[in-house]
Formats: structure tokens, sequence, C-alpha cells
């Protein structure tokens, strides 16, 4: 008797829903299908998305002076000549489908799921492989080694989902994600691009040799890929090391002060840190704006070997930017070290799901396990991860640096 597909697809103990559970269709999630309670559960990213930017504040109010116009040692002409390269290749009609304006609303339509709106940008599988090579350039020209590896390892392993479930075939692919370019690529004057999809989005804004990347989500569903066309592709083994390193330094008072709750269990947790579309990440889409406080352990008190780990669990994430703008963020975070908070959601064993947020005034990083979505683990479990990366008080899309320099260069615009 032949094995059921249900049976061949388990992984870690647990396997998909045999027919499906979101009505996914290329990438897009059909509302007319959807039941209003489950919606009601999704981002709300168009509605978000209306509100002026203000950025993610601890209590609505951003603090200010915290970016500064500045030359990072950064050399932006590669990614520039790219990025004109790319539009080079493109049709009247692929160019209006992919350029916006440098301030413009897209740039903050971004979700880590599924759209439930018209997605704009061009969608990666659907141009010339050629001209998917040169928007894959841009993104190469303006990350570092690992940044880029990092981003190329979260679209194959969106398509080992795929291939594991054997559903969603026409969605969970290497190449379902949608790029757009904003400004007008420049050495100097300021420009950006966005890569945005399921499990994975970058925004990056260039001005000068400056180099903003946030808002940036990462995600797998699993995070290594144990069998087929990409086995052996593994994400987040670098995050999740460096994270329990620095929780399993804490002494018992810390610990106390850090640990907002022992379990992981969705029935031990609020229920604003249980849904299953974000689960405990406060960050992610549609929360531009969003107040979130400071928790747990502020690390002024750390000692020197805790503010190091403290320092090289940043740096898993940081360095995913070129050395200069590296360097620059984590000058900044260091700077502000005696004002950032660790929290920590779970326990620290080496098979554990857990989430941490490291929030500072100048970068707010969140790490996640979830509960299945396309597998039916009903628990979080430490092979499904989210990440997400935030520049607080106005820093994401380099919204601040942007402002400055229209204040400097431009005055009269009207930033949107």
């Amino acid at each position: 008797m032949t094995e059921p597909s249900y049976e061949k697809a388990r992984y870690r103990g647990f396997g998909p829903y045999p027919d499906g559970m979101l009505p996914l269709t290329r990438g897009e999630m059909d509302l007319s299908v959807i039941p209003p309670e489950f919606h009601s559960l999704l981002p709300q990213v168009p509605k978000a998305a209306e509100e002026p930017f203000v950025g993610i504040t601890t209590d609505g109010h951003v603090v200010p002076d915290l970016y500064a116009l500045r030359d990072t040692g950064w050399n932006p002409e590669p990614a520039a000549k790219a990025a004109s390269v790319f539009l080079d290749s493109l049709t009247s009609e692929q160019l209006k489908a992919v350029r916006f304006e440098v301030d413009a609303a897209e740039w903050r339509m971004w979700i880590n799921a599924f759209p439930t709106w018209d997605p704009h940008g061009l969608r990666l599988e659907d141009i010339e492989p050629g001209q998917r090579d040169r928007a894959l350039a841009i993104v190469e020209a303006c990350l570092s080694a690992t940044g880029f590896a990092d981003t190329r390892t979260a679209m194959k392993l969106n398509a080992a989902l795929g291939e594991l479930i054997d559903q969603y075939r026409d969605t969970l692919t290497e190449y379902g994600y949608y790029f757009a370019l904003f400004g007008t690529p420049s050495p100097t004057e300021p420009w950006g691009w966005q890569l945005w999809g399921h499990h994975l989005d970058v925004h990056c804004f260039v001005l000068g040799r400056q180099l903003v990347l946030t808002p940036t989500f990462m995600g797998a569903e699993p995070a290594e890929a144990d069998r087929g066309t990409y086995k052996g592709l593994r994400l987040f083994d670098a995050q999740r090391d460096a994270g329990l390193e620095l929780r399993r330094s804490l002494r018992p008072e810390q610990e106390r002060l850090a640990v907002l709750y022992e379990s992981m269990r969705t029935q031990d947790l609020p229920p604003e840190l249980a849904g299953p579309a974000d689960g405990r990440h406060l960050g992610g889409a549609g929360q531009d704006n969003r107040v979130i406080p400071y928790e747990g352990l502020r690390t002024d008190g750390l000692t020197l070997p805790q503010r190091d780990l403290l320092l090289n669990l940043v740096s898993t994430y940081a360095h995913r930017l070129p050395s200069g703008p590296a360097d620059a963020l984590l000058a900044e975070v260091e700077r502000h070290l005696d004002d950032t908070h660790l929290a920590w959601i779970g326990r620290a064993g080496d098979d554990d799901p857990f989430y941490y947020r490291i929030h500072s005034p100048v970068l707010m990083i969140e790490y996640d396990c979830h509960q299945g979505v396309f597998l039916d683990n009903p628990q979080p479990e430490p092979f499904h991860v989210h990440t997400i990366v935030r520049t607080p008080n106005g820093g994401d899309y380099g919204r601040d640096l942007l402002r400055r320099h229209l204040a400097r260069h431009h005055a009269g615009h009207a930033e949107r």
C-alpha cells in the first residue's frame, strides 16, 4: 500500500494540513473565501499605511536627534550602477510597475505572510531570468556576503516548504517575491528598494554613503531543509546560539527581570502574545507607529563579558549590512547600551522554543519561535522562526535621514 503523502511530509513529528489551510493563489490571499473572524487576525497593513509615519516609540513621542547625516565609508556607486542596469533592462510597462517616489506610501505596504491587497512591484517569478538576476544584483550590492546569503536562503527555504508539504506550489516558491525601487538610483541622492513576500521583507534606503536596512523581516518554516532540492540549507543558527549564550549568562536576579514568561505555550501567555499571525512579535507588518514600552532587564547593569555577549548577538543581525554601515550601527547601539532592554519568553534549553527582544532607542530586534502555519504543530517550535529588525524613533525606511537630507538640500519639499 502506498504511504499517504501526508505521512511522507512529516517534519520533526509534524505534517501539513491534509487539505491546506489558507486560500492562496500565486502568493495572494483570496479575501472572498476568508472567514471574517480569520481576516481580523491578519495585520491591517493598508489601513496602517494611511497613517502619517511616526515610527516605533516607547510612549508615542519620538526621541529627537538620534540619527545624523554622515559618511560610513560605504561606496554607493556599485549599487547605483546595478540599479541602473536593472532599470535599463525593463519594458515601459515594467518600469511603471516597479518605480515609485522616494517617499511613496508603498514602502510601508508589506507583509511577512500574504497580501490581502493588490501587491505592488514586479514579482521576480514573472520577469525574465536575466532581469531577475539584475534585481538580485542590486540586493547583493547593498548587503554583506552574510546578508545576501541569508536573504537567498530565506527565499530558498520558502521553496523547500512548498516541496516538503507538496502544496501551494505556485506560492511557496523561491522567486515568489515582489521587488520595488524608490527614487532615482544615485551615489549622492536618496533612493532605495524593497524585496517582500512570505518570510522575507527587506527594506533598503540608500543616501550617499549611508544605508538603512529596516524594517527587515526574515523567517522560515522550517529553518532547516533536511531533504529534497534544498537539503542542508539552514538559517538563524547564529541568532539562536548567540541569544542562548546571552540568556544563560544571566544571574538569578537578572533572570527575574529579563524573563517575562517562563513558558512559550500559547495557553500560558496572554492572548496578545499568542496569536497565530504575529505570535509574540510586536514590531511586525502594519506596526510602523506602534507604541512599545521597554520591558525586561535594563542592560546598564550587565557585566563587561555580558555586554560583549549582547553586542555579539546584535552583530549577528547588523552584519547583514556592509562593513561600514554595520560598524556605524554597532557603534550607535553601544552608545545607547545603558538604555537598552532585554526581554525573554520561554526557557533556554538546547531544544526549547523561545522569544527574545533587544530594544534600544536606535534598534529593536525580535526573535520568535512560532506555531505551525503550514505544518500542524499547535505550539511554538524551534524550527519555525520569525525575526524582525526595526530602527525606532523614526529611523525605519530611512525616514529620519530623508527628512534631514530634504531639509538641508531641498528646502520646501513636502515630505509625505
